[in-house]
Parts: structure tokens; C-alpha cells; sequence
């Protein structure tokens, strides 16, 4: 259970304000004389005593936790040092803390089984020993030469030195199976016990919310903490300024549960331990929000390693059409201190090996020539919300690609409004319209389907999300993500109609994501991230839309329904699982086979988070899961383990996974040419978008879905653009909208001109004896 941190009053944000210059002057001092010259900014990456971790959350890409100091090519890790008494002259040195020698190229993406003693320094500076040895002699005070435990560790430290020089960087140590090594714990800890932690001095974690570098609100909300620390979280999405005090060694991570791949870490080390510390045991705010490992969990590798993946942008994927490309992403080559189930000490000398060798990193990608045999029918709309384009300060262009030759046809970035973060899409009933959310603004932008100039932008509320349209009356449905609300727009986003409260009066803001409606318009499901619950409208002719209340996991985030409106499926981004929802009767089936209200479909049945053994392929972290219009299959993006899972809908079971790239986010349906139907899949850290054929036999048995072909999202010389893009060119690939709509209520409503495109059964994907 999280513990509510509500931001401060204002008295407290003047004086927080007035400290910064004072401390941003400090911490810019101290990383000049370190030999870091971090950007001009309030925000500070190095904490110690009173000097706090400063993040700034922002629009920015691989910045939306900003310290304003790149560390290992992210701008989102700060580092800081547990105060110990008689140890307040120790100097924040971020130099050893990181292990950043002057050199890093040297030591990141190392041959399999390099041996510490062949790098720049050998085995004492890599590892921090020589650091440890200064806090060991600081810790003796004056008369330290006569404290043994003083001159024990320090010959211990001597010995486990020359014991290290032959041993390879990517490899754990375990300490106690090391002589040296179990006694030099055993003298840390005596003086530990005389060096007790100075609580009045620990490192502080202050996090700012506003204009102009974020235009929209956030939450900070503990994602990994120390076990025996406190979480934190809000009541709400807010602007203005909170902080946390870390009063224990370890990980801390943080995200923002309106945007969760929005993320920000400090490390803070004790200074009487090996390498920089994890912490013994870290809680992770997923399963239910308290699940406790060891810090060497592979679940805390996995999230660690895809923390570096997001917040640096020089580790995403670029792939190309006609070429291979290398891609071996970094990590602080830093020594990691970590500790197994059984709180056994276990050293890596090096993080960026250790995860070379444990992901088996460093691959080719391939080029992507495989197109799709037979074609798509009309056009499928793709953002890429991180590309920059030469006349926008904020990022993202919604991108067309034509489904018949497999090009990107247009990109529409919308500079004279500077879009902002554009996140999802639908369109009206005759198909004028793209409706575009921009997800870190309060706008709704409607643009022209065919020729990408702005045709209004509708002021809605904080982070807008996701749209739909009614089939009965052809309105939006725009959920208000940073608030508590899904607004009925008019058609063509005129102006607003109604507020749909997605709570119940008295319960906090339940933030809705990835809505869905149903195939005759009355029904609608939200999941909301903050109250982890689905808001059910039952009648939307209603003018309250009749609310009630469904079960789901932690954090459900995207939801779809099944074409005759009988269930739906909402993905549990922090509970790792997909939860079946009955709208009416009971509709999802149990794994005996029975019928039940709600059933837990857990991607994690056959992962051990601790060992990382699995008996098959898992999922975790899943996004967008759309269900076929036929109601054959569903289709769930994971962006944990970048794969796509596909579940049945006659025995809700997952029966198969397909792989999927970095950061696998979006994915919707459009129609294949001469019958069925393609997914359409993207990614958000890398510039990529598979297809898939959820049944390339046609029996109605999802178990042979297949990718049948993939490119890159790239402008290319001949896309049609209203800007250029200059910088992550088709990366942050998000919502995904075919056109024509082929879902079930809304194929019946295709114009003409699309229409005929189509099959009669497609034109009736649930009612088979039409055609």
C-alpha cells in the first residue's frame, strides 16, 4: 500500500524555491570541479547531506525525469551517498561513484569474459575499492590506525584487489565464497555499527511539475524503493513540487502513472559498502504493489536494464529497410553491489558486462525487407510520438502509411500548434477526420484524413489519451487521463457535449486511459490507472451514462471488447496480467472451462521473478490489446519482455507469443485484402511496425498467428510532410488507428467508396449468414 504524499502548501513551494539557487550553485560547483558540466538548470543528478537529487519532469524525449546532468546517456539517474556520522568530510565523488575514469567508451560493450586486470586501472578503481578504502580510514577518525577493524579491512581490501584482477567484468561475485571477501563484510559491518547513519542528513529526492517544461500534470509514484523506506505517492495527478527522503541504501525508482514510461532512479550508496549498493531486499510496486525481492532478482535486472533503454535514446532500436544495423545498447559500467534470497553479498564488477552477457547483447538487426504477400485495404495511421521536426519544440507526428505498397505516405507534425506528444487517433463516420489526442497538452486536434491540414484543435482537459467515436451518433469519446472524465465531444470536435465521471462520488481521480466502446454505442469501459478499477457505462443514451464498477489487476491501462459487447479485456500494466470483464451475462471463461463475471489471465503463470526461470515465454507489462472484429483472437503488446501475446477468446488462455521490438506499445486491426484481417503493431523505442495475420488459415483458431511483414516508419524523401524531421526519425510509435474502422458497428457505417473494398464479411465480421 503506497503512502499518500500530497504536495506541499505553498508556503513550503516559496521555500523550496528560494533553496534552489543556493543549491543548484553548490551541486554546479562541485560537478564542474568532478570534471561534469551538466546543463544550466535547477535540476542536479548528485545529492549528499544537504544537496538534494533534483528532477524536473518534462516533455523532452529520454528526459521526462530530468536531472539536467547526462549520466550514461540518460538524464534521468542520479546518484547519492548515505551520510554516516564521522563521515561528513567524504566529498561526493561522482567520478568514483559512477566509475567514470575519463574514459567509459573503454569500458562498456566489453569482448564475453574480459578480465578486470586488463582495463585502465585494474580491478581497485573499476570496482570503487580504492574509494571504499578512504571511507574505511575516515571512519577510524584520528586514532583509526589503532582500530583493527580499520587495518583488517583495509587488508582485506588489498587482497580482495589482487583477487579481482583476474576476474571477468560480467560476472557476479559472490562474496561468501571468498575468505577475504566474508571477513571484509564482517569488518564493514563493525564499522558500520560505529558509523551509524546520520538521518537528520539524508539524501532528499525533489521532483518539480510545471511550465514551460511540462505542459501537462504528473504523478511521482515509487516503482522500486528499499525495503524498510517509505513509497511514494499522490492523491492525483499534480503541477508544483514534492519530495522524498531516502533513508535507506539502495534503488529507488519513480514513474508517472498517466505516462509510465516516464521514469526517473537514484542510487544512494552507503559508503562503507562495496560498489555502489541495491540494497538487500527492494520492493516493486507491481503484483498488488508489495512484491519483495532480493536485489538481484531478475526482475529487478529486467527493469533496470529497460530503464536504461527508455531514458536513453542512444540505446533505441534503428532499423532500416535495406540495411543491417548493429545495436548494442550501454549501462554505467559501475560497480553494483547486490544481495541474493538469502541476503548473501554479491558484487558485479561491472553492470554494462553483467548485462551483455545476462541478455546476450550486442545483435544485428536485421534490414526489414518482408512485406505482407496480399495487401491491406486503405491506410493505417501510426504515431511516432518522438520524432522532433525542425519547426516544433515539442515532439511526435502521426504518420500514414499506405497499406497497399507498404510506404510511409504522410507525416502530420502541425507546427503552427506545436503538437504536442500526439498519442492516439480515430476518425469520424464518413472518414474527413483524424481526431488526435495530444497526450501531454490538454488539446484534442482534428486535422484533414486526406490532407493532413489543421482543421481545429478542442481544449478538453489534462492528457488527453485515447478517442473513439459512438457509432449511434458518431460523437467522440475522449478520455481525460490526467483527470477523472471521459469527454463527449460533438461531431468533428466542435465542442464539448457532456463530462463522463469515470469514478464514484468521494473516490479519488481515476485517471482513465485506453477506452472502448461498444459495437451499438451505448456501452463503455475505461481503465483507470489510478483507482485500478474499470469505470462500466451501461447506458450511454443515460444522461450519468449509468456507471457501475468493474474488477481488474494493478494499473490497467488499455481495454478492448469483443465484437457482440459481451466481455472485454483491460491489460494490467503493473499487475502483469489481462483481466476478462463481463459487461452482462457472465462471458469469460474460467480454465476449467466454465463461465465466469472476471477471470485474471496472468502473464507471469509460468516466470519466476526472483530466479528469472520460466517453463515458456511470458509477458509483463502489457499495453494495448485489441480484439479482432471477428472475435477470433486478442492481441496484447508487452513491453517488458517485447513480445505479443495472443490470447483466445473461446478459453480466454494465452496459446501463443510472436516477438515484438524495444518498447512494444500499440496495436489495432485493419482489413487484408480479399478477407481478414492485419494487426498492426508498434513500438516505442524503436522505428518500426510489424503486421500481423492473428489467422492466416482462416479456421477461427488464433494459434498460428504470424508476423508477415515489417518496416520501418520513417519520412522518406517522398512522404508528403507539413515539417522535417530532424531527429528520431519514426521512433515513439504509440496509438495505431486503421482506416477504414472494421470493428463491429463501425465497418457498418464505412462510406461508400471504402466499403466496396470490402468483403461481405468484413462488412458482417459476427453475422456470417448475411453473406
Amino acid at each position: 500500500m503506497l503512502v499518500e504524499d500530497p504536495p506541499p502548501d505553498r508556503r513550503r513551494i516559496r521555500r523550496v524555491r528560494r533553496r534552489r539557487l543556493a543549491i543548484g550553485t553548490a551541486v554546479a560547483v562541485t560537478l564542474a570541479f568532478l570534471g561534469f558540466s551538466p546543463v544550466p538548470s535547477v535540476a542536479s543528478g548528485a545529492g549528499a547531506g544537504p544537496l538534494p537529487v533534483q528532477f524536473k519532469l518534462t516533455d523532452n524525449n529520454g528526459a521526462w525525469y530530468d536531472t539536467g546532468l547526462t549520466l550514461f546517456g540518460t538524464k534521468s539517474l542520479g546518484v547519492a551517498v548515505l551520510p554516516r556520522t564521522g563521515l561528513s568530510s567524504l566529498p561526493l565523488d561522482v567520478n568514483a561513484l559512477l566509475n567514470n575514469t575519463g574514459a567509459p567508451a573503454l569500458l562498456q560493450n566489453l569482448p564475453l569474459g574480459t578480465v578486470l586486470g586488463i582495463l585502465p586501472g585494474g580491478s581497485n578503481p573499476l570496482v570503487n575499492l580504492d574509494k571504499l578504502t578512504d571511507a574505511v580510514n575516515l571512519s577510524g577518525g584520528l586514532l583509526g590506525f589503532l582500530n583493527p577493524n580499520v587495518q583488517k579491512a583495509k587488508q582485506d581490501i588489498n587482497t580482495l584487489v589482487a583477487q579481482l584482477q583476474n576476474a571477468p567484468a560480467g560476472v557476479p561475485v559472490d562474496l561468501s565464497t571468498l575468505p577475504v571477501g566474508v571477513d571484509l563484510m564482517n569488518q564493514l559491518a563493525a564499522l558500520q555499527s560505529l558509523s551509524s547513519p546520520n538521518l537528520s542528513l539524508s539524501p532528499i529526492a525533489q521532483f518539480h511539475v510545471g511550465a514551460p517544461d511540462a505542459a501537462s500534470t504528473h504523478t511521482v509514484t515509487s516503482l522500486i524503493y528499499p525495503y524498510g523506506s517509505q513509497p511514494i505517492d499522490q492523491a492525483s495527478a499534480f503541477a508544483g513540487d514534492v519530495s522524498q527522503q531516502l533513508t535507506e541504501p539502495g534503488l529507488y525508482a519513480w514513474a508517472c502513472k498517466v505516462h509510465p514510461y516516464m521514469l526517473g532512479a537514484v542510487v544512494v550508496d552507503d559508503p562503507l559498502t562495496p560498489g555502489l549498493d541495491f540494497g538487500k531486499k527492494l520492493v516493486v510496486n507491481a503484483r498488488g504493489g508489495n512484491l519483495v525481492v532480493p536485489s538481484n532478482a531478475n526482475i529487478i535486472q529486467q527493469l533496470v536494464q529497460k530503464f536504461f533503454r527508455i531514458t536513453s535514446p542512444g540505446n533505441w532500436q534503428t532499423f532500416s529497410n535495406t540495411v543491417s544495423n548493429h545495436w548494442d545498447p550501454v549501462y554505467p559500467p559501475a560497480p553494483i553491489l547486490m544481495y541474493d534470497a538469502a541476503e548473501t553479498p554479491v558484487l558485479i564488477p561491472s553492470l554494462d558486462a553483467y548485462y551483455q552477457s545476462l541478455f546476450t547483447e550486442g545483435v544485428d538487426l536485421p534490414a526489414l525487407t518482408q512485406r505482407p504477400a496480399v495487401p491491406g485495404v486503405g491506410e493505417v495511421w501510426i504515431d511516432a510520438q518522438m520524432a522532433m521536426t525542425a519547426g516544433k519544440t515539442k515532439p511526435g507526428v502521426a504518420t500514414k502509411i499506405d497499406v497497399q505498397n507498404w510506404t510511409v505516405a504522410r507525416t502530420v507534425a502541425l507546427p503552427q500548434i506545436n503538437m504536442n506528444n500526439p498519442h492516439n487517433m480515430w476518425s469520424d463516420r464518413n472518414g474527413n477526420f483524424i481526431y488526435q489526442t495530444e497526450w501531454f497538452s490538454d488539446r484534442l486536434t482534428v486535422f484533414d484524413r486526406r490532407t493532413g491540414a489543421l482543421v481545429r484543435t478542442l481544449q478538453v482537459g489534462p492528457d488527453p489519451s485515447h478517442v473513439m467515436t459512438r457509432v449511434d451518433t458518431d460523437q467522440l469519446h475522449i478520455a481525460i487521463n490526467g483527470g477523472n472524465q471521459v469527454v463527449e465531444a460533438a461531431p468533428g470536435a466542435t465542442g464539448i457535449d457532456r463530462r463522463l465521471m469515470t469514478q464514484y462520488a468521494g473516490e479519488k481521480p481515476a485517471h482513465p486511459h485506453a477506452h472502448w466502446m461498444s459495437a451499438d454505442g451505448r456501452k463503455m469501459i475505461t481503465p483507470n490507472v489510478n483507482n485500478n478499477d474499470a469505470a462500466l457505462f451501461q447506458d450511454l443514451t443515460q444522461t450519468s451514462g449509468n456507471l457501475t464498477k468493474g474488477t481488474t489487476g494493478q494499473l490497467p491501462i488499455a481495454t478492448s471488447m469483443m465484437p457482440d459487447s459481451s466481455k472485454a479485456y483491460v491489460a494490467n500494466f503493473l499487475g502483469q496480467s489481462v483481466s476478462c470483464v463481463s459487461l452482462d451475462a457472465n462471458a469469460c471463461r474460467s480454465d476449467a472451462g466454465t463461465l465466469v463475471n472476471n477471470k485474471i489471465i496472468d502473464l507471469w503463470s509460468t516466470y519466476d521473478p526472483v530466479s528469472g526461470s520460466s517453463s515458456g515465454a511470458f509477458g509483463g507489462l502489457p499495453i494495448q490489446l485489441p480484439t479482432s472484429p471477428d472475435g477470433q483472437a486478442v492481441l496484447v503488446a508487452n513491453t517488458l519482455t517485447s513480445n505479443i501475446a495472443v490470447i483466445d477468446p473461446d478459453t480466454d488462455k494465452v496459446v501463443k507469443y510472436l516477438p515484438c521490438d524495444s518498447g512494444c506499445h500499440g496495436i489495432n486491426f485493419g482489413a487484408k485484402q480479399g478477407g481478414g484481417y492485419y494487426a498492426y503493431v508498434s513500438s516505442k523505442f524503436a522505428n518500426s511496425v510489424a503486421v500481423v495475420d492473428a489467422d492466416p488459415n482462416g479456421d477461427g483458431n488464433p494459434a498460428d498467428a504470424a508476423i508477415v511483414g515489417k518496416f520501418v516508419l520513417d519520412q522518406a524523401p517522398g512522404t508528403a510532410k507539413d515539417d522535417q524531421v530532424v531527429a528520431y526519425n519514426g521512433m515513439g510509435g504509440q496509438g495505431v488507428f486503421a482506416y477504414p474502422i472494421v470493428y463491429n458497428g463501425w465497418v457498418q457505417n464505412a462510406p461508400a467508396e471504402v466499403a466496396g473494398l470490402l468483403t461481405c464479411r468484413q462488412l458482417n465480421p459476427i453475422n456470417p449468414e448475411a453473406c
